[in-house]
């Protein structure tokens, strides 16, 4: 007897999870995962430079706290201090146009 594979839609779990796209519901999911996935860039890119959060805070001006709570997704930094937590790392940031 073949094998039956039972398939879900992925939008509709999507949907039914978050809410429909374009609702308010959606749009702060997706604001909440885009601040998570942030955050993990942030918190690779530091341990990549073998810094700690309070030598990350130290060089851009702020304290461990509020490090810890941007790798954690728990708050999303202004666009300049984005930049200099960037170049802090050694990071540069490409704005390129889509297509």
């Amino acid at each position: 007897m073949p094998l039956q594979l039972k398939m879900f839609n992925v939008d509709a779990q999507l949907d039914a999870a978050f809410g429909k796209e374009g609702t308010p519901e959606r749009k702060a999911a997706e604001d909440r995962a885009n601040a998570f996935f942030t955050g993990q860039i942030i918190e690779e890119a530091r341990k990549k430079a073998n810094m700690t959060q309070s030598e990350l805070a130290e060089k851009i001006g702020t304290n461990k706290s509020y490090i810890s709570r941007v790798e954690t997704g728990k708050t999303e930094p202004k666009v300049s201090t984005f930049y200099r937590i960037a170049s802090a790392l050694g990071m540069t940031v490409d704005l390129t146009p889509t297509v």
